[in-house]
């Protein structure tokens, strides 16, 4: 017997039909004998209805245009994820499992007060682990807690992963099945190279390279606290028939394994390439090379929230000027431009130019600490594709290279070859 919680995305639960498919997911796994607690999500398409109301309803007064009361937006998001509790509690109870529905409050899951992407602070799983341990399912709500003023919080888009990983950590689950409409973590974005390959297992670190560079399957803030609290993670899909062989078996179900790398035998010098379009650069010329320049720049862009990736500077050759030239995307250019410019006498830099319509692809893989060359191959490869390379960052075990928008694909399909991803 094991303690599993599984994670229900949107899609997953996006019409009825679907929610009872999900109650035959869970039963399988209570009939197996184990203890089991459910995350759901919305259905799908409802949390972005329930922003656009609150968006429609009239402003305060004399504020901002975009102002309305976060904590009165936490109750009104979070209540489709209520709905999806209670209704997966009906469908099990009708299949007669023992199952009852959660709130984010009445666990409780406490937040900080940062209402609309709060963060979650600590979780009290005693009356959940009690209650499964009596054969009880426990359907809980995602993407919501309580802060610390006693009101609903909600953990920002994507939250349910969160949610989940955070509530397996804390009833100390055997493991975490996120069920979505993918059956695992691909090579690649199968959209663009039909012959990437579903993986059976990656590290914790591979994924959230992954998952940060663009590929959708999990939401960030999810793996990482897989990886701080060691949550062995299953990626499933929930539209395989939830009796097909294989799908109840405890240790290595259909899907991709996302684990401790010491879990991982056979290393792969090279896990994935991952990649996100919609980039746009922007150059600072001629500052002067003093301490505090680069506090000067990115601390006015971090507190307009504008998000800064790559970063490359040039010092010139008599060490008094530098260029600084880095990454946001592509909508946040205009934003950035206005703040840069409202700044320029402390900055004080000589022009500021921006391209937009860039990719960034990244190859990713925990073998790249211990094999020289594989940039080296990245270069080449892109090179023999009369692919040019306009800014380049790595890290331990990421390369990550800026290009223009229109090769993206090109150069997806021609990284994941020349690193052999395509082969079986």
């Amino acid at each position: 017997m094991a303690r599993i919680v599984m994670k229900f995305g949107g899609t997953s639960v996006s019409d009825l039909d679907r929610i009872r498919n999900v109650a035959r997911h869970v039963k399988r796994e209570v009939d197996a004998g184990h203890e089991v607690a459910v995350v759901v999500s919305a259905m799908s398409g409802k949390t972005n209805e329930l922003v656009n109301w609150v968006q429609s309803m009239p402003k305060v007064a004399g504020a901002d245009a975009s102002f309305y009361d976060a904590r009165e937006y936490d109750v009104i998001v979070s209540s489709g994820e209520q709905v999806t509790s209670g209704l997966l509690a009906i469908a099990l109870q009708s299949m007669g499992v023992d199952a009852r529905s959660w709130q984010g409050w009445q666990i409780p899951v406490k937040t900080d007060n940062a209402h609309g992407a709060a963060r979650i602070q600590e979780i009290d799983g005693a009356e959940m682990i009690r209650r499964m341990g009596l054969g009880q399912v426990a359907v809980v709500a995602g993407f919501q807690g309580i802060g610390p003023d006693n009101r609903v919080a909600t953990l920002g888009r994507g939250g349910s992963d969160t949610s989940a990983v955070a509530i397996a950590a804390a009833v100390k689950a055997d493991r975490c099945d996120i069920y979505t409409d993918v059956d695992g973590v691909y090579t690649t974005d199968p959209r663009i190279e039909p012959k990437a390959r579903r993986m059976k297992k990656i590290a914790f670190e591979e994924m959230l390279e992954m998952a940060s560079l663009g590929a959708k399957v999990l939401q960030v803030r999810s793996v990482e606290l897989a990886m701080v609290h060691k949550v062995r993670t299953f990626v499933r899909s929930s539209f395989v028939d939830p009796d097909a062989p294989g799908m109840g078996d405890l240790l290595n179900p259909p899907g991709t394994l996302i684990c401790d790398e010491e879990e991982i035998v056979e290393q792969e010098v090279v896990t994935g390439i991952a990649y996100a379009k919609d980039e746009a650069q922007i150059s600072l010329r001629r500052l002067a090379d003093r301490p505090g320049v680069s506090a000067a720049i990115f601390g006015p862009l971090a507190e307009s929230r504008i998000n800064v990736d790559m970063i490359v500077q040039n010092i010139s050759e008599d060490g008094s000027r530098t260029d600084m030239t880095f990454t946001v995307p592509s909508g946040d250019v205009d934003k950035a431009l206005a703040v840069l410019n409202e700044q320029r006498q402390t900055i004080g830099f000589d022009a500021i130019q921006n391209e937009s319509g860039l990719a960034k692809i990244s190859v990713i893989g925990i073998g790249m600490r211990s094999h020289a060359g594989v940039a080296a191959t990245a270069f080449r490869a892109l090179a023999d594709k009369a692919i040019n390379i306009k800014a380049i960052t790595t890290s331990e075990i990421k390369i990550s290279i800026l290009i223009d928008g229109a090769y993206a694909e090109l150069a997806v399909r021609t990284l994941h070859s020349v690193y052999g991803l395509d082969k079986t």
